[in-house]
């Protein structure tokens, strides 16, 4: 009887640490928040207002269509063919944002995966060059694609170019630290046994490690393609090359049933590259079933 209630006791007491611990600290998250929101003059207020103004925005860019016309010519207005009337200059340019976010991805994710294990704790590597790596690839998924797209575009000039190296540069950086931990936190059973055997540390690498991580890189590498064909949409903004250039261009045009018609079409490729990246995850990952 007596065990019972001191552990009733002691339970009490933990109870009541976490709960004050946990207040604690979403009071300190509170106040950090509403600090940085002040020094950013953040405003619900003016949200609220100026709320109104981006829904008459996207009203303006929906398109004027007339059923008994909906099928006519391009050249009769209020039909779909008059609304799409750049489609033959739009499509193009999404099948080179998808081109720019796939050879980006593809390249990226081979040279993420050698620097990786040159990173990783337990690979063996010098302490200098895993300190070198990381240094490195924490440079650059720091810079935001966005700012490495308008240095390439000052020194390449307008194109897919500054996009294709600003989306690679980025992905390296990101896929690496990803990669690394995900060997790090690789099991060091398989590892040993081959150390047992004698097995040189490339052999370690090859058998023990590799066969782990396989999975994770390939997960990792097709959600980083998808999150590329997104940022390669917003890297034509400036120039970058790709469907986020016409879609600028139609904005600063005031061609409001474009910018439509545009982002629906990122919207349509968006959903089925979703599709089919997952699909053929599973099929990688699991095997035909």
């Amino acid at each position: 009887m007596m065990l019972n209630t001191d552990f009733e006791r002691y339970y009490h007491q933990v109870r009541m640490r976490q709960k004050r611990d946990t207040l604690i600290w979403s009071l300190l998250l509170v106040g950090l928040y509403l600090t940085a929101g002040h020094i950013a003059e953040f405003s619900l207020t003016t949200i609220w207002h100026s709320l109104p103004n981006f829904f008459d925005y996207m009203f303006e860019t929906l398109p004027t269509l007339h059923l008994p016309v909906l099928l006519a010519d391009v050249h009769t207005k209020g039909s779909l063919a008059y609304w799409g009337y750049r489609l033959p200059i739009q499509l193009p340019l999404i099948w080179e944002t998808l081109q720019l976010a796939l050879a980006s991805t593809l390249i990226s994710t081979c040279i993420a995966a050698v620097l990786a294990f040159l990173a990783a704790g337990n690979t063996w590597t010098p302490p200098a060059v895993r300190f070198g790596v990381r240094a490195s690839v924490a440079f650059l998924r720091t810079m935001p694609e966005l700012a490495w797209a308008v240095m390439f575009v000052m020194a390449f000039g307008i194109g897919a170019i500054p996009g294709f190296l600003a989306l690679a540069l980025h992905t390296i950086g990101s896929l690496t630290k990803l990669f690394y931990e995900a060997i790090e936190s690789a099991s060091d059973k398989p590892v040993r046994g081959l150390v047992a055997c004698g097995a040189s540390p490339l052999q370690r690498v090859r058998f023990a490690l590799w066969p782990q991580v396989k999975p994770i890189f390939l997960s990792y590498s097709f959600m980083r393609f998808e999150i590329n064909f997104r940022s390669s949409t917003i890297l034509g903004l400036v120039g970058a090359g790709g469907i986020g250039q016409e879609l600028m261009t139609n904005i600063k045009l005031d061609r409001y049933d474009q910018v439509s018609i545009t982002l629906l079409l990122i919207i349509v490729v968006v959903s089925i590259l979703d599709v089919l990246s997952g699909r053929l995850r599973r099929w990688v990952l699991e095997g035909k079933k």
